[in-house]
């Protein structure tokens, strides 16, 4: 199963476009700031999670390793009653695809995967999390804004990452000095009365890790 289609181009400075996930590598190397694998949804996918009833998104926020994050996110949509369907196969397949790879490429044993619903202009301000690297793929809604920050003040340029196109993003914690200026925020999307499922996968070394 994929949700992938195509690949754009970006005109971010260090920002690596990957056009197939195992591209992603280049998020390790120096000097990369995020990666992105800039694929466009499946038509018949996107409009199905587009026209889904807010209330039955899956929702949760758990601390888990990666073999048991298709039947995690399965108990996920059991409990926001998401219809039994394709197109919810495909988006538990598409999570737990995103989670092994993650988990490959960071080397980690477990995830922090939180799956949300958002109406609110959540994380509204330019920041870098207090985290060493971190996934966010967003399959509803306005994706993911960023830019470059030589200064800490918000960026100049800000680009958005398309819907369904995973973004891989340094955090304070990565051990490459000086940081690399990348600022992220949530769209804000507030009074407009749009609903964005983001998907965060973060690198932790222990189930006992803070949800």
């Amino acid at each position: 199963m994929t949700l992938a289609r195509a690949l754009v181009r970006n005109e971010a400075i260090g920002v690596a476009v990957a056009d197939k996930p195992e591209d992603l590598k280049t998020f390790l190397q120096p000097g990369c700031a995020a990666a992105i694998w800039r694929r466009q949804p499946e038509p018949a996918f996107q409009k199905w999670i587009d026209t889904l009833d807010p209330s039955l998104l899956p929702q949760g926020r758990i601390v888990l390793p990666t073999n048991v994050v298709t039947s995690a996110v399965t108990a996920l949509c059991d409990a926001a009653g998401t219809p039994d369907c394709t197109e919810r196969d495909q988006l538990i397949g598409d999570v737990s695809a995103l989670a092994e790879i993650f988990a490959e490429l960071k080397n980690t044993p477990y995830l922090r995967l939180r799956l949300q619903a958002v109406t609110t202009n959540a994380c509204r301000k330019f920041h870098i999390d207090a985290i060493t690297a971190r996934l966010v793929c967003t399959y509803r809604g306005p994706g993911t804004q960023y830019g470059i920050s030589t200064d800490g003040q918000d960026p100049a340029r800000v680009f958005s990452v398309a819907t369904g196109a995973p973004i891989l993003l340094r955090g304070t914690l990565w051990p490459e000095k000086p940081a690399s200026g990348m600022l992220h925020r949530s769209p804000p999307i507030e009074g407009t009365g749009t609903t964005r499922l983001v998907l965060v996968l973060d690198a932790v070394d222990s189930p006992e890790d803070d949800i």
